[in-house]
Parts: C-alpha cells; sequence; structure tokens
C-alpha cells in the first residue's frame, strides 16, 4: 500500500475553493466537495483522504463515481439558466478510469452541458488528480422537478 505524507490529507485547499453546501446526507457524510465558481469558471473539488480509499491506497472507483455524479449535473446548474433550479436525477453515467488518484491527492473536475431538451440533459467532463487526467465522465440526466433553493448552490 501506498503511504502519503501524514499532512497529506489536510494540505491547504486550491485558491478560490469554498465548502460545497448540496447533495443531501449522503455526500454530507462522504464527502466534503468543493467547488470554485468564478464567472464562467465551475470546478469541484475534493482531497482523498483515507476513507476515500482502495486497499492500494487510491481512490476507490466508487467514490470517483459518487464524485463525477455529482460533478456533472451540478455543473450543468451552474452554467446553464435552463435547469438551474431542476433536480437531475441520472439516466446513464459512463466513466472511463483513466489513472489513479493517490491518498492525499486534490480531486479536481469540471464538466460542461453538450445539449439541453425538454425533458433530458447530455454532459460531459474530465476530473484531474493533482493535474493529471484521472477520469472522463459523461452522463445523461432527467430534467425533473424544482428543487429547494437551499438543495442547489
Amino acid at each position: 500500500m501506498t503511504h502519503a505524507p501524514e499532512n497529506a490529507t489536510t494540505a491547504p485547499l486550491p485558491e478560490g475553493f469554498a465548502p460545497l453546501v448540496a447533495g443531501g446526507p449522503y455526500i454530507q457524510h462522504n464527502g466534503p466537495l468543493y467547488v470554485l465558481h468564478q464567472g464562467n469558471v465551475v470546478k469541484f473539488g475534493f482531497r482523498v483522504e483515507p476513507r476515500h480509499t482502495n486497499p492500494m491506497g487510491n481512490l476507490h472507483g466508487g467514490m470517483m463515481a459518487t464524485f463525477c455524479d455529482m460533478l456533472v449535473p451540478l455543473s450543468v446548474h451552474r452554467k446553464s439558466d435552463q435547469v438551474s433550479n431542476r433536480f437531475l436525477p441520472t439516466i446513464s453515467l459512463q466513466i472511463d478510469y483513466l489513472a489513479p488518484a493517490p491518498l492525499g491527492a486534490w480531486v479536481e473536475g469540471e464538466a460542461e452541458p453538450l445539449r439541453i431538451t425538454r425533458s433530458l440533459v447530455f454532459a460531459q467532463g474530465l476530473v484531474t488528480a493533482d493535474g493529471v487526467p484521472c477520469a472522463r465522465v459523461s452522463g445523461v440526466f432527467k430534467i425533473g422537478p424544482e428543487v429547494p433553493s437551499n438543495a442547489v448552490e
């Protein structure tokens, strides 16, 4: 197993990131996630903690999937006025795992809506670990009901 330096999971956040207050109890328990939203730039990220890792000391694929399932619809909320206040449940999520994200790595992602119809959103994104591409994601999301204003940041 790979071991990160003792302070790897307590390193400071990259400049501009703030705690994400969205996503419900599941992500609050499995996070924390962070957001940077400056103009047209929208990024989400988190630091790989011991509880996020597999037996090899790298980010568990399930945690990467969870992150991607938050990254894409929350990015679309911030980049499209059409669905900014709508729940976007996942219909389909495809993830290509490109490289490991070791313990202590800063995992960061950006995503873009590709097409928005009357009932569906098609979007894609890229995730990096300390700047190295580690996952590519695409998904289809149903345009659901409006969500309470405190549920979508």
